[in-house]
């Protein structure tokens, strides 16, 4: 098998693996990623879809990281504007003194959250939010309602509080996609580089790295530095590479997706971040015409098997009953669930919600049985994976002797280059139907030229969701490394994280991937069982 030379091998492509595999393809170095799934089918597909600052972190006195995270908040508002949108966000006020002492004792170093936070205490942390926001500052700054106000704003909000903080943050509406394109610009970027997903980490000997890629092609590789990116799985790739680590200490993420009209007509495009009755941050906003409701955080350690349990539920539905009295909740709103592990570092005897969000990149140095050196991507959030690939990208440049020749600082990402100022002109000279150009726009930004030029005059609509085309789908399968069903479902669309997803639907998306990826009956009928299996199973979705 001959050996093929290259500068970095990236193991794992999540946000954080995708983001440094464009940073250093933008260096000119020949870099390969590879993941033992799709692209962002991990951790990275179970964000609680916010792009923030963390104006938690403020407790436990994290405010490099806070000032890391708004100033890349407001890149990404800027360099992703397909993806990344402001999202004005509400805090609920049950106390004007409450939790100042508590938030004290945890700044200094206390390992138990606090569980109330008066108003007092939140207008200081709003001010503080907003003072390290300033940079390429792009949302209005914070502003506190009196409980009159709040109520009027969102009246079905519990009479309980007496006041509301309001402030900005943003979300992301396509989180898997923007990995994607992050590995798109990457290889435009570097047409040397590769990129490999639902690829087997076979091991490594030597100067040797062997994987093999999804037709079965085995790929032996001489990096000059490895990264492991894999997420919560960093410690298992780095036994694979015949490393013993200890790295990471995850926690559990869980969030339900429910069709209720009336919410989201009382949230008004709004987020509400709220304490539960325990003291532990909830939140619930419009994502996509659906009412997201997230997050737990709570030990797991157990990546591949993780999913939203019964009990998390309940804990949902009963956190929104009571902050929430004027509408109802039940299980049968519910259309999607899903969870993730943090890949957070190991922390014994921390509480869950005071692991640190900040990353880390640890090196294992090169041995006698190994020629290359090991640097592991530890930590980190969605919201600061440019700058974290950035500092990454300056160690590893740094150790081959090169100098860095773009900063991704301004760079934009995918569909986000060229983004027009004013979008309504630019639907209107793209052609099509009437605000078909506009809606593929939004979903796809820039690229959607090239989807509308594939539909044509006349494209065919799903029956259930017919906001999407078969051409749409058919372009986005030949385009945007598509190997299965669950991919294009899952991932490059949000069909089933929004539960319109139909079996008709599902049924005529398979026969269309039969025909663009040349599946014969069994293997279509294999997709389907296995997709169909996920998203009832794991997911709590009823096709």
């Amino acid at each position: 098998m001959t050996e093929t030379p290259i500068d970095v091998l990236i193991l794992g492509a999540g946000i954080n693996g995708a983001g440094l595999f464009r940073d250093l393809c933008e260096q000119g170095l020949t870099c390969v990623i590879a993941d033992k799934g799709d692209y962002g089918s991990g951790t990275s597909a179970a964000p609680s879809r916010l792009i923030h600052g963390g104006i938690k972190y403020l407790e436990t006195g994290e405010f490099r990281l806070v000032a890391q995270s708004t100033l890349e908040r407001n890149l990404l508002l800027r360099n992703a504007p397909h993806c990344v949108h402001p999202l004005p966000t509400v805090i609920p006020i049950f106390s004007w003194f409450k939790g100042i002492g508590a938030a004290l004792r945890t700044l200094m170093g206390s390992t138990t959250a606090p569980r109330a936070r008066g108003a007092v205490l939140m207008k200081i942390g709003l001010a503080l939010y907003d003072f390290y926001g300033a940079r390429a500052r792009v949302m209005p700054r914070h502003a506190l309602w009196g409980r009159a106000r709040a109520l009027a704003e969102i009246p079905p909000l519990t009479p309980r509080i007496v006041a509301a903080g309001r402030y900005y943050d943003a979300t992301v509406a396509h989180p898997e996609r923007l990995v994607l394109e992050l590995m798109q610009d990457g290889l435009r970027a570097s047409p040397a580089s590769r990129a490999f997903n639902h690829c087997a980490l076979l091991g490594a000997e030597g100067a040797t790295v062997r994987l093999r890629a999804v037709d079965g092609t085995e790929l032996a590789l001489r990096p000059r530095v490895v990264i492991n990116a894999a997420g919560p799985w960093i410690d298992a790739v780095n036994a694979r590479l015949g490393l013993q680590t200890r790295l990471i200490g995850g926690t559990k993420g869980s969030h339900i997706l429910l069709d209720h009209p009336a919410l989201l007509a009382a949230l008004k495009g709004r987020m509400i971040y709220f304490e539960a009755d325990d003291g532990r941050i909830c939140l619930v906003f419009d994502y996509l015409g659906r009412a997201l409701v997230g997050s737990t955080d709570t030990r797991a350690d157990d990546p591949d098997g993780v999913r939203c349990e019964d009990g998390e539920i309940d804990y949902f539905l009963q956190s929104l009953r009571s902050l929430l009295p004027g509408l109802a909740f039940d299980r049968s709103q519910i259309v999607y669930a899903y969870s993730g592990i943090r890949p957070l570092p190991a922390s014994d005897g921390t509480a869950a919600g005071l692991i640190s969000r900040d990353h880390s990149a640890p090196v294992i140095e090169p041995s006698d049985a190994r020629d290359w050196p090991v640097i592991s991507l530890v930590g980190g959030k969605w919201t600061t994976f440019r700058g974290f690939a950035e500092e990454v990208a300056d160690t590893v440049l740094s150790r081959l002797g090169r100098a860095r020749r773009v900063s991704t600082r301004d760079l934009p990402i995918g569909g986000g280059r060229d983004y027009p100022a004013d979008p309504a002109v630019w639907a209107a000279e793209a052609g099509g139907a009437p605000g078909r150009a506009a809606t593929l726009l939004a979903r796809y930004g820039t690229t959607a030229r090239a989807i509308l030029q594939a539909e044509g005059t006349a494209p065919t609509s799903l029956e259930d969701a017919p906001d999407y085309t078969l051409e749409e789908l058919g372009w986005l399968s030949r385009n945007e490394q598509v190997q299965g069903l669950e991919d294009l479902v899952m991932r490059r669309t949000a069909l089933a994280v929004t539960g319109r997803l139909s079996m008709r639907d599902l049924d005529r998306i398979a026969g269309l991937l039969a025909e663009v990826l040349n599946w014969d009956a069994p293997r279509r009928e294999a997709e389907l069982a296995q997709v169909r299996a996920r998203l009832t199973g794991r997911h709590h979705m009823r096709l």
